[in-house]
């Protein structure tokens, strides 16, 4: 699914699509508009333009993938890698020997994996492509509030007690009320990906997270099933983040027509759908 909207030369040309080289096609017949028949990933057949761009047929309209588009998808993959990575590592002391150098320097640098891999989310969370802009607002707010929470458990709890802040979450099971609006973030965002794409190891993370979250705040989870899901969390978070890379560029950036119609204003919209609609109605007469 796609990220911001499309640059502001794009959106000028959309009321003016005849006009443009977006111009609509008049064999597009125009489908339900309410948001529940739209699909997550590019939607319609292509065809490729005189200058061998491929154009989709989105639900608006045709659209292509620029340069920026890829840039953005490539930033929003790094991003959930960078998180991966930072939370693997950071947590891989709990399997590893207590008293070994490798386990020893991960420790003293827990806080600032939390840091890598909070940026690397709040990155992704910055550039996820979904068309209801209520729920990526709504994700990104839990990040900020995960992030403020982290801040002030950290400053007023784990410095002066005299631990990071992650070894005192695990100390301190309450502190997950703190910190937990972060991982939630993060589980609309695998929600979203396992929703889309129908990827297993997102769907399941979508029920690990948070089981081993509340496990640990509510106490009623014994410390062997809490490493169960910690592992299979980190095994399922690796290639999560990496089979991102495996995805065709266009399925990050879903149906590009519909972010460009969602940034019109409300009267410019109902005149597009408009046109449209009239447009069809004049194909069906032609066939009449």
């Amino acid at each position: 699914m796609a990220s911001r909207v499309l640059s502001p030369t794009l959106m000028t040309h959309v009321p003016k699509l005849t006009n443009s080289r977006l111009k609509f096609s008049t064999n597009h017949r125009i489908p339900s508009f309410s948001s529940t028949t739209i699909k997550c990933k590019a939607v319609g057949d292509s065809r490729q333009s005189s200058l061998g761009q491929t154009i989709y047929n989105g639900v608006y309209g045709p659209w292509t993938v620029e340069s920026s588009d890829v840039r953005e998808v490539i930033l929003y993959r790094s991003g959930l890698v960078t998180a991966a990575a930072s939370f693997v590592i950071g947590a891989s002391p709990a399997f590893l020997p207590g008293d070994s150098w490798l386990s020893e320097i991960i420790k003293q640098n827990l806080d600032l994996l939390y840091v890598i891999g909070g940026g690397g989310l709040g990155l992704s969370l910055f550039l996820i492509h979904i068309y209801v802009t209520e729920i990526k607002r709504t994700l990104q707010a839990l990040w900020v509030v995960g992030v403020i929470g982290s801040f002030a458990t950290y400053a007023t709890l784990a410095l002066p007690a005299g631990e990071d802040l992650v070894q005192y979450v695990v100390s301190n099971p309450a502190a997950v009320w703190f910190v937990g609006p972060l991982f939630a973030s993060l589980t609309g965002l695998v929600f979203k990906e396992g929703l889309c794409y129908g990827k297993l190891e997102a769907a399941v993370l979508t029920f690990i997270i948070p089981s081993l979250l509340l496990g640990h705040l509510s106490g009623l989870m014994d410390d062997g099933v809490k490493l169960t899901l910690l592992a299979t969390w980190m095994a399922l978070f690796v290639i999560f983040a990496g089979r991102k890379f495996t995805q065709p560029i266009k399925d990050d950036i879903g149906d590009k027509s519909i972010f460009m119609f969602n940034s019109l204003p409300e009267d410019k919209q109902k005149a597009f759908i408009e046109k449209l609609e009239q447009q069809n109605l004049n194909l069906e007469r032609e066939f009449d």
